[in-house]
């Protein structure tokens, strides 16, 4: 039962993604999604790939390959639909936490390769990847939360009912295991998904203005004249 419940768990963690990746890339829709929490997804599966580089873990490394690659996808989407979220002066709001995860990946190939022990430099990593992780999550729930007026059109449903379902399986996966970092940073994530799919569900994108039809105000002398001769 724990290996089924870590099988589905690990699946839809791959599959989590796509239906993002396919309304952003394939439909140019990115309304609502934060570039901080964007450039985030982006540093944590690149340090988790890392830590899963340095252990030859090869489920670790297929799964956060694959995911890593769409949640660039997604990344890439965004930057080019908001010109706004290239500027410098955002780049630099944004997309810091996703560095300074890169800086720490480096830095963690840096020491294996100087010499220093692989086990200790993948924990040090993924103790810091799992806080980070948590922390993540915040920024895309705190946008729409407090930004009730936020067109949220360019979020999809379905990857966020995804999201719900692999952090469930996570969460029992971890509590049955006896391993709280996992379900811990599991049920927060559950949270937050959870809390995103109310929002996303009861919040409806305003109704467009119907079109303003233009008078022509030379129309009503022309029949006065008409009608008078």
């Amino acid at each position: 039962m724990i290996a089924a419940l870590g099988s589905l768990a690990a699946a839809l963690s791959i599959t989590v993604v796509w239906p993002q990746v396919w309304l952003s890339c394939r439909h140019g829709r990115t309304l609502g999604l934060s570039p901080t929490g964007s450039w985030l997804a982006v540093g944590l599966n690149l340090c988790w790939l890392t830590s899963g580089l340095l252990v030859g873990d090869t489920p670790q490394i297929a799964t956060h390959a694959v995911v890593g690659a769409g949640n660039t996808a997604v990344l890439a989407a965004l930057l080019l639909t908001q010109p706004h979220a290239r500027s410098a002066q955002v780049l630099l709001r944004t997309a810091a936490g996703a560095a300074g995860l890169a800086a720490l990946a480096a830095g963690g190939v840096a020491a294996v390769v100087l010499g220093a022990d692989t086990t200790q430099v993948t924990s040090v990593l993924a103790s810091v990847t799992t806080v980070v992780g948590i922390v993540a999550a915040l920024p895309q729930l705190l946008g729409i939360l407090f930004d009730r007026a936020q067109d949220l059109s360019g979020m999809s449903p379905a990857r966020w009912y995804l999201g719900a379902g692999s952090c469930a399986s996570w969460t029992a996966y971890g509590w049955l295991l006896g391993q709280p970092t996992v379900w811990l940073s599991a049920g927060f994530g559950l949270v937050c998904a959870v809390t995103t799919c109310a929002v996303l569900r009861t919040r409806r994108p305003a109704p467009p203005a119907a079109p303003v039809v233009p008078l022509r105000p030379a129309a009503a002398p022309r029949r006065v004249l008409a009608a008078a001769a």
